[in-house]
């Protein structure tokens, strides 16, 4: 599992990539529509697809003549379920944990 989120986070790391990820919550859509935005070559384009395909964040078919970038559903939730993990504690509130201290600290004080 580690290697595998290890390479979903290195295909999130850049912003092509997710941008084009985002594209793709749409519909799925041709490599040459992908590229349309991005003033960048074909070339470059098909390599980050080559890399979010390579981490199961898209799948690619061919159909006719076109190649098609499908969204694949179920790729982020492994890295998913790993951040959630950091989500379980509850958010400081640094006011109330200060009159918290003040209030403990003057009972020890004698107050």
């Amino acid at each position: 599992m580690v290697q595998s989120l290890d390479t979903v986070f290195a295909a999130l790391s850049d912003p092509t990539r997710r941008t084009i990820l985002s594209m793709l919550l749409e519909d799925d859509m041709a490599v040459t529509d992908v590229a349309e935005p991005f003033e960048m070559s074909l070339a470059a384009i098909s390599k980050h697809l080559s890399i979010l395909a390579g981490a199961g964040l898209i799948s690619q078919e061919k159909r006719g003549r076109v190649k098609w970038c499908k969204l694949e559903p179920n790729a982020l939730r492994a890295a998913s379920v790993w951040m959630q993990g950091f989500g379980q504690f509850e958010p400081v509130h640094l006011d109330a944990f200060e009159r918290f201290l003040a209030f403990e600290l003057g009972e020890e004080a004698g107050e």
